[in-house]
Order: structure tokens, then C-alpha cells, then sequence
């Protein structure tokens, strides 16, 4: 049967999930000649302690195949203290935690994720950019995000301790209207209304 994805906000019942595509996740990666994930960072209660943060916060959304957990991404307007002034005073999303489970590989879900989040920051955020921190050695991942159409910044974290010190960039509202169309979107929102950014003016 073939998957029929479903995009929703992550709930508290949704967490053991979350962790669970995370470790499958880093599981792969040790396989790959990366050490990306090789054990959490800072350590596992406080990788965990962000993942519930993000959860409650509403930041975190999961993609089903029916009962099955596929992928996840966490998509937050708040500025990323890892980032460099003075971009975090720019209005932008960052993106962390973007994951697809190996189970559904090869199928571009996480650009369709990608897409998502892109066009959900511009509408619902008045973002102009939609961002992630790369983890530093993880040059595939660094080509995968320039192969999405990100630019990476001249400039790398502040922190030198930080592991995901490759910070790429490319415009929000420059992500595909409608893409493959691989899973249902959640309705639009606008949590951003109390965020003192400005809504966006007409899309020329």
C-alpha cells in the first residue's frame, strides 16, 4: 500500500515518537562516515529536554503514514541564540531536528518538509528567511542543503563547542507552492501576530 502522509503539530503523546525517529536516525548516520549524532548533544537528557521544549512550545510537527511516524521537523520563529548578530534580529525560521525515517527514504520527503516550512514561515511569520544549523563535518548534509536551493553564510556560530556550526540560509518566500504534494497539510496559522515582526507586504 502506498504511504499516505499526514502533516500535524507534534502533542506531549507524540514525544516517545519523536526520540524514537531521532535515534533511528542517528543509528544510520553512524554507518556513514559522519559523526553526526554519534551521542547526543549536550547529552541525552538535554537533547530530550529540547525536544519536549519544542513540543509544548508548538514548534514541532510530525509526518504520518497512517499510524506510522515518517518524518519530523521543528520549525521555530524565535531567534537562534547560536546564530550571529546581526542576523538573529532578521525575521526568520529555523529549522532543527529534521528527520525522515530511513522507511521512507528516496521519496524527497524531507524537501517537500522543507518546502512546508519555508511557506509556512513567509505566511504565518512574515519571515524572510528560513534557516538551519548543519552539523559542522557532516559535508553531505551541507551538499544536500545546497542542493534545496540554501546558501551557507560566511560566517559560523560564535561558540566553537557548538556541533552544527554550518549555518545555510535561502529565502522563505522562494519555496515551491505546491511541490509533489506527498502529504496533507495542517491549516494555516498565525502565531506570529504577537511576535512584533511585520507581516509580509504583496508577493511580487
Amino acid at each position: 500500500m502506498a504511504p499516505s502522509f499526514c502533516l500535524r503539530r507534534a502533542t506531549g503523546d507524540d514525544v516517545e515518537a519523536l526520540i524514537g525517529l531521532i535515534e533511528g536516525a542517528a543509528g544510520w548516520l553512524r554507518t556513514q562516515g559522519t559523526d553526526q549524532w554519534a551521542r547526543p548533544w549536550p547529552d541525552r537528557a538535554g537533547r530530550d529536554a529540547r525536544v519536549v521544549a519544542h513540543v509544548r512550545c508548538g514548534r514541532t510537527w510530525i509526518c504520518w503514514d497512517r499510524g506510522t511516524p515518517a518524518a519530523t521537523i521543528t520549525a521555530d520563529p524565535d531567534p537562534d541564540p547560536y546564530w550571529p548578530q546581526p542576523q538573529r534580529g532578521e525575521p526568520a525560521v529555523y529549522v532543527h531536528r529534521m528527520v525522515v525515517s530511513r522507511a521512507y527514504s528516496g521519496l524527497d520527503l524531507g524537501a517537500e518538509l522543507l518546502n512546508w516550512a519555508g511557506r509556512a514561515a513567509w505566511r504565518d511569520h512574515g519571515a524572510f528567511w528560513l534557516r538551519a544549523s548543519v552539523w559542522t563535518t557532516n559535508h553531505r548534509l551541507h551538499a544536500y542543503y545546497a542542493g534545496q536551493g540554501f546558501t551557507r553564510c560566511c560566517r559560523g556560530v560564535d561558540d566553537p563547542g557548538y556541533p552544527a556550526g554550518a549555518l545555510f540560509q535561502r529565502p522563505a518566500q522562494h519555496s515551491p507552492v505546491a511541490g509533489r504534494g506527498l502529504f496533507t497539510e495542517p491549516p494555516a496559522c498565525c502565531p506570529a501576530l504577537a511576535s512584533g515582526w511585520p507581516r509580509p507586504g504583496p508577493r511580487g
